[in-house]
C-alpha cells in the first residue's frame, strides 16, 4: 500500500454499500478507520458523532470550526466533541471540501423541492429526509430530538460569493472520491445519505455510499492532524486523559 496510506494497518476487514436515501449507524471504536467512498459522484452523506459511553457528549460543530479556523473539513482536520475532546481525525481525503454549515433536510424541504413518496406505494423508492433519517437511527439508543446537533456533509461543498451569500457547488466530489476518518475515542457514528438541503438538482437525488472499516496503524510521534495546530495537540492530550482516567485512573 502506498505511504499514503501509512494510517491504515493492513486491508479493509469489513464493507458495505448503502444506497442513496437511506440511513444507518454503527459504534467505531478507538484506534480503527472508517473510509466513506463516493461510488457515484455527487454523494452526500450527512453525519453526527456521539460518546456511546456518555451521549451527552456529541459532535460541536463551532468548536471545531473555531478552534481551526476553518470553514470547510479536509484531510488535517478533527472533529471535536462539546467536552473538548477529538472523536476522529481526518487523515485522508481525495475530495479536498466537506460541508459544516448546511445542516440537514427535512421532510417539507424534501416535499416542496422533489415531491412526495411514501414508502406504502413506492417502497424502497421512497423519499427520505437527512432530520427524520437521524431520528430514527438516534432512537435505537434511547436518543430523540433534544439530542440533535449541527450535522457535517460528507462530499458536498457550500461556497460564499464577496455578498456573503451561500451556494451549493455541483460536481464537488467525482466518483471513487473517498475520505478516512481515524476514530480516538469509541464513538457513536450516526450517519445517512440523504440529499444535501441546498442540492439544486431536478430529481431527488440517491447517491450510494461504500463504506470500509480498517484497523489503524500506531499514530506517529509527527502525526500530521495532530500537529496541525495547536489545538489539536491540546485535544490529543483531553484524549489521553480521558482514556487514561477510563482505565482505572492516573
Amino acid at each position: 500500500m502506498h505511504d499514503e496510506y501509512s494510517y491504515l494497518s493492513g486491508s479493509a476487514f469489513f464493507s458495505d454499500i448503502i444506497p442513496g436515501g437511506a440511513h444507518w449507524s454503527l459504534t467505531i471504536k478507538r484506534n480503527h478507520v472508517l473510509r466513506l467512498i463516493d461510488i457515484e459522484g455527487g454523494a452526500n452523506v450527512g453525519m453526527l458523532f456521539y460518546n456511546p459511553a456518555n451521549p451527552l457528549e456529541r459532535y460541536n460543530a463551532p468548536d471545531t470550526l473555531k478552534c481551526q479556523h476553518t470553514f470547510k473539513l479536509t484531510r488535517g482536520h478533527c472533529l471535536y466533541s462539546d467536552m473538548g475532546r477529538i472523536f476522529c481525525s481526518i487523515v485522508g481525503d481525495s475530495c479536498g471540501w466537506h460541508d459544516t454549515v448546511g445542516g440537514t433536510s427535512n421532510k417539507a424541504l424534501v416535499k416542496k423541492r422533489w415531491g412526495e413518496r411514501n414508502y406504502q406505494q413506492y417502497r424502497n423508492d421512497w423519499y427520505l429526509n437527512g432530520y427524520d433519517s437521524f431520528l430514527v437511527e438516534l432512537a435505537k439508543y434511547g436518543l430523540g430530538r433534544k439530542d440533535l446537533a449541527a450535522n457535517l456533509n460528507w462530499f458536498s461543498k457550500i461556497a460564499t460569493d464577496d455578498a456573503g451569500n451561500l451556494h451549493f457547488a455541483t460536481g464537488n466530489s467525482k466518483a471513487g472520491d473517498y475520505v478516512d476518518l481515524r476514530f480516538e475515542m469509541d464513538t457513536l457514528v450516526i450517519f445517512n445519505t440523504c440529499p444535501h438541503p441546498m442540492n439544486p438538482a431536478n430529481e431527488y437525488p440517491k447517491k450510494p455510499l461504500r463504506y470500509e472499516l480498517f484497523h489503524a496503524a500506531a499514530r506517529a510521534a509527527d502525526d500530521y492532524c495532530e500537529h496541525a495546530c495547536h489545538e489539536n495537540e491540546r485535544g490529543f492530550i483531553n484524549n489521553a486523559l480521558h482514556h487514561q482516567c477510563s482505565n482505572g485512573g492516573l
